[in-house]
């Protein structure tokens, strides 16, 4: 843990960020759903996607670009399929009503999958694949977001980090869940290392000329993320593909605004002029495992797939992880613990309390 960091219950950061969601309009149920998916970021240790977005959200109600009652609702379906119309909802309330929508019809045709257009950014990944997890069901989850990727070979932003993630169950073994952005870095990393005073690694930035740069405030200089792989001769073009990919399934197929378009996270920037759709767009996908073999024996060939990994001889006395092996024991510990957070992040937190009579 930093030196510049507390620790802080899991119980009392819940109850804070509910209750800065009911300030800002949120209804009950959605405040304590909107805090679950949040915190689960802080408790998976993915700290870039947690409650040090909280004040990110707030202003973006302050800007009325996200709805606080949102009506949620299918515009589009078929039996396996559904476009979602978020309302202009927090991404947080929008995706997993969107994503159960996705597990009630694999529970009634084998497979669901929904897109979504006219939400605002959804927390992470996984927490929406993991869903179908209780169901014996594989989940996916992936959403574009504000373009801040330059394609390979390209100075242009034009792309989100866009990420992926994908849940599949076991039966005595824990959850295979990969969640992963399609950058070599999320955008999150970069304030965390902004908030630290750190330099980022070769491979995570471009400055504006297209020059791989350590700079964590590039972005701020017209500079750009960059795909996973990092350059051409690393795999770049890999991670533009996926990035796309994702753009195109969150939406193109749904309506919602892609690539240049999709509307910034931060509130001070402008909306583009001349949108092509409803807001940021999201993917969810639930499979029923028995619709392709018996549910028992899937989960018990997946035990047999993690143990055999878990087996294998590693470098250095590295061991073999399993995808999301480090997130479930990260979670074990923060429960346990509490969560750390930066000292900007408390004090960011403290002055959204003082706005709304909320004591942090």
């Amino acid at each position: 843990m930093d030196k510049n960091q507390d620790l802080y219950k899991y119980e009392d950061l819940f109850n804070f960020s509910k209750d800065i969601f009911n300030k800002i309009g949120c209804s009950g149920e959605d405040a304590q759903l909107a805090t679950k998916v949040l915190l689960s970021a802080d408790l998976r240790g993915v700290d870039s996607h947690g409650v040090a977005r909280l004040s990110g959200y707030v202003r973006l109600w302050e800007a009325k670009r996200i709805n606080a009652k949102p009506n949620v609702r299918i515009v589009h379906e078929s039996p396996s399929t559904a476009v979602v119309d978020g309302d202009s909802g927090l991404g947080l309330v929008v995706a997993p009503k969107a994503m159960q929508i996705a597990i009630d019809k694999a529970q009634k045709v084998g497979t669901g999958w929904v897109s979504v257009k006219n939400s605002n950014h959804y927390g992470i990944a996984g927490y929406h694949a993991m869903m179908a997890l209780q169901h014996d069901m594989i989940g996916m989850s992936m959403t574009n977001a504000s373009p801040l990727v330059a394609p390979t070979f390209s100075l242009e932003r034009l792309l989100g980090t866009n990420p992926i993630a994908v849940a599949i169950p076991a039966n005595k073994q824990a959850a295979f869940v990969a969640d992963f952005a399609t950058t070599t870095a999320a955008n999150g990393k970069l304030e965390i290392l902004q908030r630290k005073g750190n330099e980022a690694p070769l491979g995570w930035i471009q400055d504006k000329q297209g020059t791989q740069t350590k700079n964590p405030h590039e972005l701020k200089e017209g500079g750009a993320l960059l795909p996973l792989g990092g350059d051409r001769d690393h795999g770049s073009h890999k991670g533009y593909c996926l990035g796309s990919i994702v753009d195109i399934f969150s939406a193109v197929l749904s309506g919602a605004n892609y690539g240049p378009w999709v509307p910034p996270f931060v509130s001070f920037l402008p909306l583009p002029k001349d949108p092509v759709g409803d807001g940021i767009g999201h993917f969810f996908g639930a499979m029923r495992v028995d619709a392709f073999r018996p549910a028992d024996e899937f989960k018990s060939h997946m035990d047999n797939w993690i143990e055999r990994f878990r087996k294998a001889p590693s470098v250095n006395g590295e061991k073999v992880l399993i995808p999301g092996d480090p997130e479930r024991e990260m979670q074990a510990e923060r429960m346990k613990k509490g969560i750390p957070l930066l000292e900007p992040v408390v004090k960011d937190l403290t002055e959204v309390g003082k706005k709304f009579g909320v004591k942090f």
